[in-house]
């Protein structure tokens, strides 16, 4: 299937699901994140859930990383360049969510891409190659082309992998974990 036909699919699939499904698959899939091998990593970026898009909760996985001591990072995005500015989350960050409903700094202190050994990466649908599926506009794959080579992609997903993402571009980067309510998936 190519992108823009599981956008659509997995857009209305996210849309019939209740709160408390959404809130039950989150917490089994922070569950089963304690099991990967990345606790000894220091910098962990993660993604703010949009409620309105019925994102996944990331509040468990935020939770775990704060017991952990974790350097916990999050992002403000620019619409003009399609490029994210991430920052560190501490107990002074202020959030505030923009035009498109995503929560974001308002602002902090800057830490670069290079610096970041985990990103958690959100997504609409993935295959079983490691391809995912987001909004679009690509703002994940500018993102990850800038972190270092080894930094951990781990998709995070509320349901279980398509055979095959039809229309991959060769600037899409591919993830290394994706992480359901049901299993890990290693690519």
């Amino acid at each position: 299937m190519d992108k823009t036909a599981l956008r659509k699919k997995y857009k209305a699939l996210r849309n019939s699901l209740s709160e408390n499904e959404i809130e039950e698959k989150s917490l089994a899939i922070a569950n089963k994140i304690l099991t990967l091998p990345l606790w000894e990593q220091t910098y962990f970026h993660i993604f703010l859930p949009i409620t309105e898009q019925k994102e996944i909760n990331t509040e468990f996985i935020l939770h775990i990383l704060s017991g952990k001591d974790k350097e916990i990072i999050i992002s403000k995005a620019d619409f003009a360049t399609l490029k994210m500015t991430h920052f560190l989350l501490t107990d002074n960050t202020k959030i505030k969510k923009n035009d498109y409903n995503i929560p974001e700094p308002v602002d902090g202190i800057e830490i670069p891409s290079t610096k970041i050994d985990v990103v958690f990466v959100p997504l609409l649908a993935f295959d079983e190659k490691g391809n995912r599926v987001g909004y679009g506009k690509g703002f994940y794959d500018a993102f990850l082309s800038e972190c270092k080579p080894d930094a951990i992609k781990i998709g995070l997903s509320l349901f279980e992998p398509e055979e095959l993402i039809t229309d991959v571009f060769e600037g899409d980067i591919r993830l290394d974990y994706c992480v359901t309510p049901n299993s890990i998936h290693s690519f």
